[in-house]
């Protein structure tokens, strides 16, 4: 008999729908019955590509004598936490402060009026049905003491980590401090693999963003150098498919060889971003060739017939973390005769096998990736391809979230801007028809979509990448009606999302459900935080719009983290690039006249971090373009930085010449 969840859109809890469990989803029924029978709420949270949820459930939640304790003695509430980030962002924190390790599944108890009191990730199934006890145990004959706790733990949860973390310093744009910020990142360094130096490695894209900005201002080369090092080392390592493309979410190791095998959409939109901004600076083919292979696998698996794009792809088949990405060296035989011995020498797979069960995981070696593949090479590696695509596939996760594909958008127009691809573009414009279509309704924008759009509205980060994705697709077509679309969307998070009191925004709306903690995001994680996000829009769209209000918004968001943002860049990196805009400024470049479009991409195949674009062919009521039309047919080029213009130019190289001499 299926449970309650077998209604749910959610692919997570759909995974749930059939344990003996008697799971809820979040909402009024479960939290009344909790207090109507003054029974303590499990909240199990997790997401649909999670392997360890999937342990769990295995091995507990399918369980019929561990879901008989679990229904007697608890209200058990399934979340997916890539619908409700804002639960999961409460009782991740809460977990934390018990001094407990973060991660999924979180499995959390809560009084019935929802405060936390104990929590964890991953517990083996006799370790939980004896926690099972013990925590009905001591709600039961300690209760005075659970609520005390509970309530300590609510009043911590309360606190906003602005107040906590919020520190302005002098001369907080100094370039010593900005040269600290890349001594404290370089310190911390693999000089041998590439990326932070500790395992699991996660790719982590804003700190390399970050470090190309710092190359553009100083021309240290050391900071270029890790960028590409990393780069390079990612892309042949395991964590990287090297048959399809897209990456997986962390590499387990130092060395970026054994992923966990779970491909999440927002990893790869980033990338896309970061592979084609370093080829801008470096034209290095195989930074190329990795944006096109990630693309293709994006456009051809994870893309929804209308134009949206999937959420991820599962770590396990058939029970099996990894199975439909890894060989061994028989099925590689096999499938390939004695040309098996090609592909095994390249990629490092052995008779023995370099990882579990005699399995291989395919990657490159580092010296390798100057070589052009032959024809006869991608023509194995497409034979191998078709073979692994007869196996069971990975579970794919085919909600669409909105704020993922905003990434991907702001992706796609990087990729754009690198390439000047037009399958770049087209996929960008279906990508945001689909959001237009049917996650945005009577004024508002929503979470997810599965069939139809959830009733949960869009948080913070959804809507500051839909503004970012928005002013991105207005400035590589000069389409008006995108930048009015990044305007209102932006008006509305002000509106709806801004705290007065201290400047930065929260992550639910004011409309939004109440729970225990109205939380706001600070600290860039592998997804950078929704204010750091938002400080960054403020700032481009009060340039491209004339907006001063939006401007000083943005200063008084970085200038109060100031502090953290100098003394820890590795968390705070995309407000390191925040603080470097508004050190730098933003040049304007304006282009008016038939050509506009044609001479906007040529400028735009060069890594220009510190500029925003604005142009028309025709004429245009925007205040950057006032004043500045194009002459008698022909093409100008202005560029400008706080409202001074230097004398318009017809050939983009000059507008280059001027914008590095700005």
């Amino acid at each position: 008999m299926p449970n309650r969840l077998i209604h749910s859109a959610s692919p997570y809890l759909l995974q749930h729908a059939h344990n003996p469990v008697d799971w809820y989803e979040w909402g009024p029924e479960a939290l009344q019955k909790a207090k109507a029978e003054d029974k303590p709420i499990l909240v199990s949270i997790g997401y649909s590509s999670c392997h360890w949820c999937h342990v769990m459930e295995r091995e507990s939640f399918e369980n019929h004598d561990i879901a008989e304790i679990m229904n007697e003695l608890f209200v058990c509430i399934k979340v997916d936490r890539e619908e409700r980030p804002d639960i999961d962002h409460i009782y991740m924190e809460a977990v934390q402060a018990m001094r407990q390790n973060g991660g999924w599944p979180l499995n959390v108890f809560l009084t019935p009026d929802q405060k936390p009191f104990y929590g964890g990730t991953y517990f083996p199934s006799r370790n939980w049905a004896q926690l099972l006890q013990q925590i009905n145990k001591a709600f039961r004959e300690r209760r005075n003491e659970i609520d005390e706790s509970a309530e300590d733990l609510k009043n911590h949860l309360q606190a906003s980590d602005v107040s906590r973390f919020a520190r302005t310093v002098e001369n907080e744009f100094s370039q010593e401090g900005i040269n600290n910020m890349f001594n404290i990142l370089s310190a911390r360094f693999d000089f041998a693999r590439g990326g932070m130096d500790k395992a699991p490695k996660f790719i982590m894209p804003s700190i390399w963003h970050w470090l190309l900005r710092y190359h553009a201002i100083t021309k240290d080369e050391k900071a270029l150098q890790m960028v590409t090092l990393t780069l390079k080392q990612v892309a042949c390592g395991g964590i990287y498919d090297q048959l399809r493309g897209g990456f997986s979410r962390y590499s387990v190791d130092g060395d970026w060889f054994a992923p966990h095998f779970e491909k999440m959409l927002y990893d790869n939109a980033q990338l896309l971003s970061l592979y084609s901004e370093t080829y801008q600076v470096t034209h290095e083919p195989l930074f190329k060739n990795i944006v096109y292979e990630t693309v293709q696998w994006l456009a051809e698996e994870m893309m929804h017939p209308a134009g949206g794009f999937y959420s991820a792809l599962d770590a396990d088949s058939e029970g099996v973390e990894g199975k439909f990405y890894t060989w061994t060296h028989d099925e590689l035989t096999r499938a390939l005769g004695a040309d098996a011995a090609v592909i095994a020498n390249y990629y490092h797979a052995s008779e023995a096998g370099n990882w579990e069960h005699g399995r291989n995981i395919f990657y490159r070696s580092f010296e390798s990736t100057g070589a052009e593949e032959t024809e006869s090479f991608a023509a194995l590696k497409k034979k191998l391809l078709v073979i692994r695509n007869k196996r069971i596939h990975p579970g794919l996760d085919d909600k669409i979230i909105t704020g993922w594909n905003a990434m991907t958008i702001t992706g796609l127009t990087d990729a754009y801007k690198a390439f000047g691809d037009q399958q770049f573009l087209k996929l960008a414009l279906d990508a945001i028809s689909f959001l237009e279509a049917h996650l945005m309704e009577d004024g508002k924008v929503y979470r997810t979509y599965k069939n139809k759009h959830s009733d949960t509205e869009a948080f913070l980060e959804d809507y500051a990448y839909l503004i970012q994705a928005y002013a991105a697709l207005y400035q590589v077509t000069y389409n008006e009606g995108w930048l009015h679309k990044a305007e209102k969307w932006c008006q509305y998070v002000v509106n709806n999302f801004y705290d007065n009191a201290d400047g930065f925004f929260h992550f639910s709306s004011a409309s939004a459900e109440q729970l225990i903690a109205k939380k706001k995001e600070v600290f860039d994680n592998v997804i950078p935080a929704s204010n750091s996000v938002m400080a960054r829009n403020l700032h481009m769209l009060g340039t491209l719009l004339d907006q001063n209000e939006w401007k000083e918004m943005a200063s008084k968001m970085v200038l109060k983290l100031s502090a953290m943002i100098l003394s820890e860049p590795g968390y705070m990196s995309n407000w390191g690039i925040a603080l470097l805009e508004l050190k730098q400024g933003l040049s304007e470049i304006v282009v008016s006249g038939e050509d506009a479009l044609t001479s906007c991409h040529q400028i735009q195949k060069h890594f220009l971090p510190f500029t925003v674009t604005a142009g028309t062919n025709t004429s245009s009521e925007l205040a950057l373009l006032n004043g500045r039309e194009a002459i008698a047919g022909r093409t100008l080029i202005y560029v400008c930085k706080n409202q001074a213009c230097k004398l318009p130019v017809e050939k983009p190289e000059d507008a280059i010449a001027q914008l590095i001499n700005n």
